[in-house]
Formats: structure tokens, C-alpha cells, sequence
């Protein structure tokens, strides 16, 4: 594999879109979309859980080669690469959880103690969360190991409170909203934009995940019905559509090439 080219300080661009409406219609939508495509090729496709993984987690590597190419906002290639990392994160917990007969109380208990890892370790090295600097390599790598394990983490906490605790996905879709709703009024009321930021980052992939299942199981089981192929296909056909737009807006800098 060839090397990632670096890039000079000075010439790097924010590599994360701004926090916008359709930035969290995006990004909930596409964790909906990592639970149901996950279970459409497992389950529907035929594909299996291991198989699944495998063809998700090579994807997954090369869009984020890609992602670690450019040296500025793309927005195809970053929400593609989420995309995938939902994907990958939702297939991580279902491996722990029905491959390995691990514990969605342990599951989520290790995921959360990982991600206090990684913003602790993101923090203490680059002296800053905010997504608003992802302007480096190190930075980049420290963002999308979060972004992970978020996904992951999200999983975990909304199959155990769906399924574990017993909510459902009714309850669940209205609790996970709520939690979602209180961190919002939390930030318009002064409170720390960054905090605030990954909270409501970490609580929209188990809404997510909770509303796939919600959309996509059978009514006998409290759900709607919609089945995974549609629900998939219904959302990612808004994610096409939100992110061409935010491609077609999209200008290249008139920045000078790197020194040779």
C-alpha cells in the first residue's frame, strides 16, 4: 500500500463538515443505516456475519484511505466513511453480543471506559476536541478512532436499553430523542459547545440504531415493518441527495501545491 502523503501545516483545511441541520439529519440517518444494512447483508442477503464484516471492514479501509488523502472537507468521501464506520461499529457489537455471548452490560461499559480513553489521551496530546481543528494527521486518526467507538458505543447502550432493559423501540426512539433534545437546550443555553457536541454526537447513534429497528422489525415484535431493505433504501437515498448538495456547494481553495 502506497504511503499517505503528508500534507504541510499550512495548507491542511478543516477535514470535518460544519454542525449544521443537515449535518445531524446525515448523521442519524446514518446510523439508522449502519443497523439495517448490517442486518440486510447478514440476514436478508445471505451473507452471514462473517462475511459481512469482512466486506465492510475493507470498505471501510479504503474509504478512509481516501478520507486520509485529502487535505480538506470532501463531503462524499467523509460521509461515505461514516457511513461504513457505522456499518463496521454496528457489526462489532453484534460479534461481542451474538458471536461471543458477551454481555450488552459489559459491552457498553467497555466501549464508554475506551472512549473516556481516547478523549482523555485525544485531549492531553492535542490540547483540544473540537472538531472545528481537525487540521492535522494525529488529529485526524484521534477523530475517526472516537468516531468508531462511538458508533460501537452507541450500539451497545441502544441494544441494552431496547432489549436488555426492556423499552422497546418505541420507547427507546422517544427516550434517546429526549436525551438528544436536553443536550440541544443544554448548548443554547451557554452551555461547553464542544462537550455538548459529542454528547449529542454519542446519543444519536442509539436513536439511530433504535429507530432502524423501530422502522425495520416486524410488528409481532413492536416494530413497524418496513424491512431492512426499504428503510435502507429509503435513507440512503435522503443521504445521496443531502450530500450531493453539500458536494455541489463545495469549492476547492486556491491554495498553492505542496513543495516537492
Amino acid at each position: 500500500m502506497k504511503k499517505i502523503p503528508e500534507r504541510p501545516s499550512n495548507t491542511w483545511l478543516n477535514k470535518v463538515p460544519e454542525v449544521t441541520l443537515a449535518f445531524w439529519i446525515i448523521k442519524i440517518m446514518s446510523t439508522t443505516v449502519g443497523e439495517t444494512v448490517a442486518d440486510f447483508l447478514a440476514v436478508n442477503a445471505g451473507l452471514g456475519q462473517g462475511l459481512t464484516r469482512s466486506v465492510m471492514g475493507a470498505f471501510l479501509l479504503a474509504a478512509l484511505v481516501m478520507q486520509l488523502r485529502t487535505w480538506r472537507y470532501t463531503p462524499w468521501v467523509y460521509w461515505l466513511t461514516v457511513v461504513l464506520v457505522s456499518v463496521v461499529g454496528t457489526q462489532i457489537t453484534d460479534l461481542l453480543t451474538d458471536g461471543l455471548g458477551v454481555s450488552l452490560y459489559l459491552s457498553t461499559a467497555a466501549f464508554a471506559a475506551l472512549l473516556a480513553v481516547l478523549f482523555y489521551v485525544w485531549h492531553r496530546v492535542e490540547r483540544t476536541l473540537s472538531i472545528h481543528d481537525i487540521v492535522t494527521r494525529r488529529r485526524e486518526l484521534f477523530y475517526w478512532a472516537t468516531i468508531l467507538c462511538t458508533f460501537a458505543l452507541g450500539t451497545a447502550a441502544g441494544d441494552l436499553a431496547t432489549e436488555a432493559l426492556g423499552l422497546g423501540f418505541t420507547i427507546g426512539v422517544m427516550t434517546f430523542g429526549l436525551l438528544i433534545s436536553l443536550t440541544f437546550a443544554l448548548w443554547r443555553t451557554g452551555g461547553n459547545a464542544v462537550l455538548t457536541f459529542w454528547i449529542a454526537y454519542i446519543l444519536t447513534r442509539p436513536f439511530g440504531a433504535a429507530l432502524g429497528d423501530l422502522l425495520t422489525q416486524a410488528k409481532a415484535y413492536g416494530g413497524i415493518g418496513m424491512g431492512a431493505m426499504w428503510t435502507s433504501a429509503l435513507f440512503l437515498s435522503v443521504i445521496v441527495i443531502l450530500v450531493a448538495n453539500a458536494q455541489r456547494k463545495s469549492r476547492s481553495p486556491k491554495l498553492a501545491p505542496p513543495a516537492r
